[in-house]
């Protein structure tokens, strides 16, 4: 077989317009050239120039067959924007970049969307903005829920006092690194797997895909991926009883993940196929939404709450191990989640709320919001505030882009920072500095509105990523 890979030059000498699918078509022609002909590649690249909306189903070149139908027939929607759309939410605006605000103007144009909000969190993102929280009429936006489908915080206090962990750190970072795992891709050898009813679902039989995904997801089960994903010790301090706990200082665990390769294969490919079906405008291309009332959009659903499930089941493994190790009672333990959608009542009317970055806070709903790995985090209860469409933040939310954190970042920053704070950290890149979250203590202050604050959580010992990768 051929060895001989398409070239830049070939493809503009095949016709190929210049842009944004230029690039998604040299990616795909790098995976193509694994199984055929630089012939076929051309012949195939050639008819998609000339069709491309025959190519959008494509696992290979849907992409950019996807983008290319855009470029080449940029009037061509499915759907037109709302020249004056609703008004929506805002908390802690001054802590909100324009640009997250632009995205959630565009959101609130989408002609199935009923109501927004954006949280104090809120930074721009792909589509809705990380931190925005939108309700639709029957439909549901791959995008709008992000690529990590049903991420989620879980926390369990011990019966632990602060004192026997300040004592005992090198046994807690002993087995922190034994029963987790981390790093796009990672997941646990044979010997290793964890045993989960999940796994034993239906719906992994209902679609090719799912099928397709099942190894990978229990090879996965109970790791935690890259990125900003974390698993970490603490010392939670309740100043007043609380949940059947005493008031005191114990030693907690908090983890950070979601649904990993699972959900990120699940979100790229709804994602494609739903803007095969939904073409919208260039600047909401990735808000492209499936109706409930169709065969693709239901799958979805069912996909997504099945990768919802498969996240909490990751966290309950993590839980359960580390329990276990240690020989420690579980006195309460906290679950919510995010980047994903639920149907809801709102204003009398059954909506989809989408909170992508933000999570539920109905009321005397349980939740956790996390700061950063030297930021304390918080054990909080909803108020079920309207105007937030029942939403809090997931969290501090990024003041840096991740190419600004590692440009404006050094290690000695980081190592500084660490030690004023009493941290010690396993794993990492300079992304996830603490100096590249906003200041958790104005998110908060910013949503008063929106939750109370039962305990505070300050991180001690946090493992993340070795070296920052994102999820596969």
């Amino acid at each position: 077989m051929e060895t001989k890979t398409i070239t830049a030059t070939d493809l503009i000498q095949l016709g190929f317009p210049e842009g944004k699918a230029f690039g998604l078509a040299l990616k795909a022609i790098e995976l193509l050239a694994n199984t055929f002909t630089t012939e076929e590649i051309q012949n195939r690249v050639t008819e998609m120039i000339q069709n491309p909306s025959e190519f959008m189903k494509d696992e290979i070149l849907g992409n950019a067959a996807i983008e290319l139908q855009t470029q080449l027939f940029p009037d061509e929607y499915d759907a037109v924007l709302v020249a004056n759309p609703p008004d929506y939410a805002v908390f802690g605006e001054e802590h909100i970049e324009a640009g997250a605000r632009n995205q959630m103007k565009v959101a609130m144009s989408l002609p199935v969307a009923v109501a927004g909000a954006l949280m104090p969190d809120a930074h721009q993102g792909y589509g809705l903005p990380i931190g925005g929280v939108l309700a639709t009429r029957n439909s549901i936006i791959p995008y709008g829920v992000g690529v990590d489908i049903g991420c989620r915080m879980a926390l369990s206090v011990y019966d632990i006092p602060e004192e026997h962990f300040v004592s005992n750190l090198s046994q807690y970072k002993r087995e922190l690194i034994a029963w987790t795992k981390f790093g796009a891709g990672a997941g646990w050898v044979k010997h290793q797997k964890a045993q989960h009813a999940v796994l034993d679902r239906p719906e992994f039989e209902q679609t090719p895909l799912l099928k397709q995904l099942k190894d990978k997801a229990a090879s996965q089960l109970g790791t935690s991926g890259g990125g900003n994903h974390f698993v970490e010790f603490g010392i939670i301090e309740f100043e007043q009883p609380e949940l059947g706990v005493p008031k005191g200082k114990y030693l907690a665990l908090l983890s950070h993940s979601g649904s990993r390769g699972m959900g990120a294969t699940l979100a790229g490919h709804y994602t494609r196929l739903a803007k095969e079906l939904c073409r919208l405008p260039k600047e909401a291309a990735n808000l492209a939404y499936l109706s409930l009332d169709s065969a693709e959009g239901l799958e979805y659903w069912m996909a997504m709450n099945l990768a919802g499930d498969y996240a909490s089941a990751c966290h309950e493994v993590i839980h359960q191990r580390m329990a276990k190790a240690l020989g420690a009672q579980v006195m309460v333990s906290v679950e919510n989640h995010h980047n994903f959608a639920w149907k809801e009542i709102w204003n009398g009317e059954e909506v989809i709320v989408h909170r992508k970055g933000a999570t539920p806070a109905s009321e005397g709903v349980l939740g956790i919001i996390p700061g950063s790995m030297t930021a304390p985090g918080f054990l909080v209860r909803g108020k079920g505030e309207n105007r937030s469409i029942s939403s809090a933040s997931h969290g501090a939310g990024r003041q840096m882009s991740r190419t600004q954190a590692f440009k404006e970042i050094t290690k000695a920053d980081m190592k500084q920072i660490l030690a004023d704070c009493g941290v010690t950290l396993i794993g990492a890149g300079l992304d996830e500095a603490p100096m590249a979250y906003k200041d958790i203590g104005k998110v908060m202050a910013a949503q008063t509105e929106l939750v109370d604050v039962l305990a505070t959580f300050q991180p001690k010992l946090v493992r993340m990523a070795d070296d920052g990768s994102r999820e596969d």
